[in-house]
């Protein structure tokens, strides 16, 4: 379906006073926004609008009750010049697992493309050249009613704004594995996108920081063994040449898409993957016993963060050096590679805009 979509550009565009060889992650912002709302059983008043604050009341449901959802995704150009978004399908079909669990509506497949689309042919030009950057993209949902009640709302913003950003991570990353906070439970929300997880997750960062770790590794609420995930990707281990990720099926750790595409790049390279339970035991012998050769995480923000250490119970371990990371080093490669069009996209991933970028 083709849906009319307002467009009111700006005036003026600030692209021009962008440092693209210095760009601090999440704080500059692109010319233009999407909206649309949800209202009366259907979404409506589609529009692209300059970048801009949003009119909400101090009774609005989303700043009460945390009944909001967002994705994350990068858009890069290719040989061409021409934008490439990256499995966009999969972060519209995540936005709605999201909105299921947290009782939004969910956003129409084709909508969310085209806005997606016609908002970066837009801003095509806020697209870095530099490496390890990006056109990082912001889809969210809000609640919008004026209520001041414990029930969904009946009314909905849905917003894609985008930022140009450099590496999330400068250098690899220590964690923290802690059995005093918990990130997620199983018939919980640890699976959404939504915000009240991140909100819940600002203490203990805040804790690890203060020790000098710079992410939470979680564990599971239960037995406070199972890893589950970072602060901020899916987390991968290399032991003995098998790389293993915590599985999905408790619908406790994030479904990532960097995470999924990491599987299909490994395996596509001949490589055992395993989707399983892992402890934190299993981690702490396997690295007490040499076997672990490589430890780093997964996301669309960080793409490839090797993680230099885990602090566990007093006892901090060490993980191999950088230099020997081979998987994790050809991961960012392959996945970078892929996302801009340097080499050939066999699992239908990429899908290039035909608009040419500036530079």
């Amino acid at each position: 379906m083709k849906y009319s979509i307002d467009i009111n550009l700006t005036d003026a565009s600030k692209v021009s006073e962008v440092d693209f060889n210095n760009i601090p992650f999440g704080k500059v912002f692109s010319d233009h926004m999407f909206m649309a709302d949800y209202e009366d059983g259907e979404w409506k008043n589609f529009e692209i609008v300059p970048f801009q604050p949003l009119n909400l009341y101090p009774s609005a449901i989303v700043l009460h009750y945390a009944q909001t959802i967002f994705e994350g995704m990068k858009v890069m150009k290719n040989p061409a010049g021409e934008p490439v978004l990256f499995r966009p399908e999969m972060h519209s079909q995540r936005l709605n697992r999201s909105a299921r669990r947290m009782a939004m509506p969910e956003l129409p497949e084709d909508l969310f493309l085209q806005a997606l689309t016609e908002l970066i042919s837009i801003d095509h030009n806020w697209i870095p050249n530099t490496p390890d950057s990006a056109l990082y993209v912001r889809p969210f949902m809000i609640a919008n009613d004026q209520f001041i009640g414990v029930r969904p709302s009946e009314t909905y913003k849905f917003i894609i704004f985008t930022a140009p950003v450099g590496a999330y991570y400068s250098k690899p990353v220590k964690l923290w594995a802690t059995d005093k906070y918990v990130r997620a439970i199983e018939g919980g929300t640890g699976f959404a996108k939504a915000g009240g997880n991140y909100a819940a997750s600002l203490l203990p960062q805040r804790e690890a920081q203060a020790q000098g770790f710079d992410q939470v590794m979680w564990l599971d609420g239960i037995e406070h063994k199972y890893i589950h995930e970072c602060g901020t990707m899916n987390l991968f281990f290399v032991i003995d040449g098998v790389v293993v990720t915590p599985s999905l099926d408790a619908g406790t750790v994030l479904a990532g898409i960097t995470r999924n595409s990491f599987i299909h790049l490994l395996k596509a390279r001949g490589y055992e993957v395993q989707e399983r339970p892992i402890t934190i035991d299993e981690l702490v012998e396997a690295t007490k016993t040499g076997k672990v050769q490589d430890v780093f995480g997964a996301g669309t923000a960080a793409v490839v963060a090797p993680v230099e250490s885990v602090h566990y119970k007093g006892v901090t371990y060490e993980f191999p050096e950088m230099e020997g990371r081979k998987i994790s080093k050809q991961l960012k490669i392959d996945l970078n590679e892929v996302r801009s069009g340097q080499s050939e996209d066999t699992f239908g991933w990429t899908h290039p805009l035909n608009v040419l970028v500036e530079g």
